[in-house]
């Protein structure tokens, strides 16, 4: 299985000015990386995604790009597949769509306009629409949440639009499984990334899929000497009872280390996010980059 390093802004890593972001962006095609991974906090500082990703694109012809995650729920299914559709057909095939319910903050889910119990009804509607969409002409569809009558979708993506799921429980593993065709988890050990993309198989078996086997990535936050306020302050409420050493890995030999336990549990594609920001991205990637390459050169 080829193995695969991408950079993520995570949600903390504010790039305001716009030459700074650009300059980021041509590094990253210049340095090799795979791919480029924006998060969705609408409420936070963050850029968003679709628009930053297009901006990306413009700049670039081999550099992937991806959503990590991008929330469904709260928006218009039909909208939102023309929006990925072109950013993919404009990049030449080159969008990485991670789709996800969307983070459990009050803020967000006003932002929305959708309540946190609707969430999962509402993606799991969204998502096949989408699909069909994307691949059908002429679609109708009657549901809970949407009707479409005799749509047609234009420009239609390049290939696939090959959508990958994120999540850290049973319920998610399952619907990774019934309508994935890959998962990104995050904040886990490597044995925990492990236990998920076994559950994610099975759930996949138990629908009468499979997920192909080098479709299972992580967004791993990682340290080279200091983790920021913003990710202790996530980790409190997301992982509690792990220490943090467990979760984020600082310094080079701790995330090779943290890699090589990923990689041996098949978890093979990576969305790379500092846990500071750093004092330079040039210095950030040129630090990356032997260890990418050296990881790459294994696969």
């Amino acid at each position: 299985m080829k193995v695969r390093f991408g950079i993520g802004l995570g949600t903390s890593n504010v790039l305001g000015d716009p030459s700074v972001f650009a300059r980021f962006v041509d590094r990253l095609e210049e340095l090799r990386f795979d791919s480029l991974w924006i998060s969705e906090r609408v409420t936070g500082r963050t850029l968003d995604p679709l628009t930053a990703l297009a901006f990306a694109a413009g700049r670039t012809s081999r550099l992937k790009l991806g959503t990590s995650v991008l929330v469904v729920p709260g928006r218009n299914p039909v909208l939102l597949a023309k929006e990925l559709a072109t950013v993919d057909a404009l990049s030449g095939g080159r969008l990485l769509p991670a789709l996800g319910l969307g983070t459990p903050d009050p803020r967000e889910h006003q932002a929305f306009g959708v309540s946190r119990g609707e969430r999962a009804q509402w993606f799991e509607e969204a998502l096949p629409l989408m699909r069909r969409l994307w691949t059908e002409d002429d679609v109708t569809h009657d549901g809970a949440r949407f009707h479409v009558d005799g749509v047609s979708l234009w420009p239609k993506p390049v290939g696939r639009m090959e959508v990958w799921l994120g999540g850290r429980t049973g319920t998610e593993y399952d619907r990774a499984g019934r309508l994935s065709q890959g998962w990104l988890g995050s904040f886990q050990t490597p044995d925990e990334a492990g236990r998920a993309r076994a559950a994610i198989e099975q759930a996949a078996a138990r629908h009468g899929r499979t997920v192909d086997d080098d479709h299972f990535g992580t967004v791993l936050v990682y340290a080279r000497d200091t983790i920021g306020a913003p990710v202790l302050e996530r980790l409190a409420r997301v992982r509690p009872d792990t220490p943090v050493d467990d979760i984020v890995p600082t310094g080079d030999d701790a995330l090779g280390a943290a890699i090589t336990g990923f990689v041996r549990h098949g978890i093979t594609k990576f969305v790379l996010v500092p846990a500071a920001a750093p004092s330079t991205w040039d210095d950030e990637l040129a630090w990356l980059a032997p260890l990418v390459r050296k990881f790459e050169a294994m696969g």
